[in-house]
């Protein structure tokens, strides 16, 4: 490539940053149009969108362009069931369908979804402790039923990357910038993996959190291979996380760096998302370029990851650079119709089986045994003594300030609560015997070692999470309300103190012997 090419790339990229207002630079935020619950949403109404497409955990995203409809899984950890499946016609709008997986194979991180010969395919990596591997569920129905979790080994990587060669073959490209062949019906490993790709290095003065290259993703264009990749670590700085690109005319390499490297990145903490990174590239259905990708809200490392769309432009000589700027000013919509977005957190739980909103944090294979309907609601039978160990049922939500309430009828011997849960290690709300209150904040219990009542009761609890302050009110019969005596600051509850790459959730726990019945869960966004 010509030095003339390359400078005349890098200005289209500075160009390109340069023409994006930056939003903390503006007189006044924009502010979200608002759905289900008052919940936000990106679609404007008016030809436009605001970021984040997906608000709330939804990180590491992989898209599959299917004819004119699209379809997205997500990391989902330790929630199961697990692998959410969502469906959009426009990019912007989005829909639940299900989930991929319900079998606890450990944490799971950065799946790929794809399409080979009409059936679909989800690539992911998981982790128990200290050990991990790879797996592949498949399904003929992208809404299922979906096989059971088929273990494919490589426990050395993370975030396999499906691809097709120019030979027909199938491969995983993996974290570290390895790849192996797979079987051509896409369930085992074929050999061994080989080093194809040693990435693109930046600058030692950018504050990153590592080099951690990671995220492959495989698209095709004009007879180019291009390989997307994550580096800069995941979370730590704002400014780490990043998206790079490479390409080759054969699978096998080798990979040309991209002259307009990183793609995106944050560059300065005041911008409205930090730590931007882990690309899906997309090709809209007017054949416009986009980019799917996570990040963190500024100061709302709690909601987790984030999902972001970017447009792209791909420069006369086969390069892309990014067109959205720093994310905080609407951007032209993508084409295609809208579908009705989003999810509703609230339950009656009389749907006759766990509704979508819910997953059970690290359960075991039993789990789903303690849940029982009847025409009233949801029965749970008590696990543990603590939320610790109790696997509580956790919802996603995606505003800045929620309030959430819940209707419990506590058996004798049982402990119930309503929580901001973010793992085993950390958690903030309140539980009860159906006598007393129980203290849950740093992840620790106040009394201590709460005994059970040998009574029960009934209790209502309403938590309200207003830019990271709890508040707890209760109540005996739904209708007269008690502030509860502690407040609680939570903006601390997130990875970058206790790991894991998790958010704070709203959730609700049944611990001890007895069981408890679940009534009325009632959730709605804050201005």
């Amino acid at each position: 490539m010509s030095m003339n090419v390359t400078r005349s790339l890098a200005a289209l990229a500075t160009a390109c940053l340069l023409a994006a207002a930056p939003a903390w630079a503006a007189d006044a935020p924009i502010s979200p149009k608002r759905g289900i619950e008052h919940q936000r949403m990106a679609d404007l109404g008016n030809g436009s969108f605001l970021n984040p497409v997906l608000a709330g955990d939804h990180p590491d995203p992989s898209v599959l362009k299917d004819g004119d409809d699209y379809y997205l899984t997500l990391s989902s950890f330790d929630a199961y069931p697990g692998l959410p499946i969502w469906h959009s016609r426009d990019l912007v709008n989005w829909q639940p369908l299900g989930h991929a997986i319900t079998t606890n194979v450990g944490a799971i991180w950065a799946p790929d979804i794809i399409k080979h010969k009409g059936r679909y395919f989800i690539y992911f990596p998981a982790r128990t402790g200290d050990s991990r591997s790879n797996f592949v569920v498949w399904a003929d129905d992208i809404k299922g039923p979906w096989s059971e979790p088929i273990d494919i080994g490589l426990s050395g990587y993370i975030d396999p990357g499906h691809a097709v060669g120019e030979d027909g073959k199938r491969y995983l490209f993996l974290s570290g910038g390895d790849y192996v062949q797979i079987s051509d019906d896409g369930l085992s490993v074929v050999g061994k993996p080989r080093h194809v790709y040693d990435g693109w290095r930046y600058p030692e003065s950018w504050d990153v959190e590592s080099y951690a290259q990671e995220g492959p993703k495989i698209s095709q264009r004009n007879g180019w291979y291009y390989m997307t990749t994550a580096v800069g670590g995941t979370a730590g700085p704002p400014t780490g996380h990043m998206v790079i690109t490479a390409r080759s005319r054969s699978i096998h390499g080798p990979w040309e760096n991209a002259p307009n490297n990183p793609i995106t990145r944050t560059v300065d903490r005041a911008e409205p998302w930090w730590s931007r990174g882990h690309a899906t590239l997309i090709e809209g259905t007017d054949g416009r370029g986009w980019m799917m990708y996570h990040g963190y809200e500024n100061g709302y490392w709690t909601l987790g990851r984030q999902m972001l769309l970017e447009p792209i432009e791909w420069t006369d000589d086969g390069w892309f650079v990014a067109k959205g700027g720093d994310l905080g000013a609407p951007l032209a919509k993508p084409s295609g119709e809208a579908v009705p977005h989003g999810m509703a957190l609230s339950d009656d739980f009389k749907g006759g089986k766990l509704g979508p909103q819910w997953s059970f944090f690290n359960p075991t294979r039993e789990e789903y045994q303690r849940l029982s309907f009847d025409k009233d609601g949801m029965s749970l039978q008590g696990k543990g003594t603590t939320p610790r160990d109790s696997s509580p049922l956790t919802a996603i939500a995606g505003d800045v300030a929620y309030q959430f309430e819940v209707e419990m009828d506590i058996e004798p011997g049982a402990f119930a609560g309503a929580l901001l849960f973010y793992s085993d290690r950390l958690y903030a709300g309140v539980g009860s015997n159906g006598e007393q209150f129980i203290l849950h904040r740093y992840g620790e219990e106040r009394p201590t070692r709460p005994q059970p009542s040998a009574t029960g009761g009934k209790l209502w609890l309403r938590v309200s999470n207003n830019r990271h302050i709890l508040t707890i009110h209760s109540s005996k019969d739904g209708r007269t309300w008690q502030k509860y005596p502690v407040q609680m600051e939570v903006s601390g509850y997130h990875h970058n103190v206790a790991g894991k790459f998790l958010a704070l959730k709203p959730a609700i726990y049944a611990a001890g012997n007895g069981k408890v019945h679940f009534r009325q869960f009632r959730y709605r966004a804050l201005d």
